[in-house]
């Protein structure tokens, strides 16, 4: 295996992913931008979105100086070298694919994979992942997190799918590097309703800030 790339001090700093699934990538760049303007610095795309793969690219150029923006939903090896060339500056999964994590990690990518059992997350680990996504995080709770640190203390990990804002503080006193925010954070705002995700994006940066280290 080849060394560990480390979580980005951006996202160690931050505490916080943003998961878009928009229906289309003409919807994400007003949605970006309400993101950043608000406090979000770690943006994931996901494979979902159709020609996901050219709006990161054009994205970055944006917005490349404010934020991180990866590429997530990544299933296959080919999505993450195509990913990866395009510039994603940081790789999900959702499942334990180690091909995708070696080939992140010889690319100097940082790669976030899923894993739910515990056997999954050790395999995640051992194969090179940055750090392990629980995932779904809402089937189990900050309380799963914290068992699981008994036996792999020093595993790095996210909560992801069903996170909500008021989960935040649970998850980081649980142990999580990040808290990975879908529907409950970005809510209806893909049909207009920017204004809510403005103050969704400010309580969920406001409650990362207020949480026990």
């Amino acid at each position: 295996m080849s060394e560990r790339i480390p979580l980005p001090q951006i996202i160690a700093q931050s505490r916080l992913v943003a998961v878009l699934r928009a229906p289309s990538v003409a919807d994400l760049p007003s949605i970006v931008s309400v993101l950043i303007e608000n406090g979000m610095t770690v943006i994931e795309l996901t494979l979902t979105t159709p020609d996901a793969i050219r709006a990161l690219s054009e994205l970055r150029a944006v917005w490349g100086d404010r934020a991180t923006i990866g590429m997530g939903t990544i299933t296959t090896p080919g999505q993450a070298r195509e990913s990866v060339a395009e510039g994603a500056q940081f790789l999900v999964t959702p499942i334990t694919v180690p091909e995708v994590a070696h080939i992140a990690t010889e690319a100097g990518v940082p790669i976030l994979m899923g894993a739910f059992t515990p056997t999954e997350v050790a395999t995640a680990w051992d194969h090179g992942a940055t750090a392990v996504k629980i995932f779904p995080a809402s089937q189990v709770g900050p309380s799963y997190l914290r068992e699981l640190r008994g036996p792999f203390p020093d595993i790095v990990t996210m909560p992801s799918g069903g996170a909500t804002i008021d989960d935040i503080p649970g998850w980081l006193s649980a142990g999580a590097a990040a808290v990975s925010l879908g529907g409950s954070l970005i809510g209806s705002a893909f049909s207009g309703d920017v204004a809510g995700l403005a103050e969704r994006v400010r309580r969920a940066v406001d409650a990362v800030a207020k949480a026990k280290p």
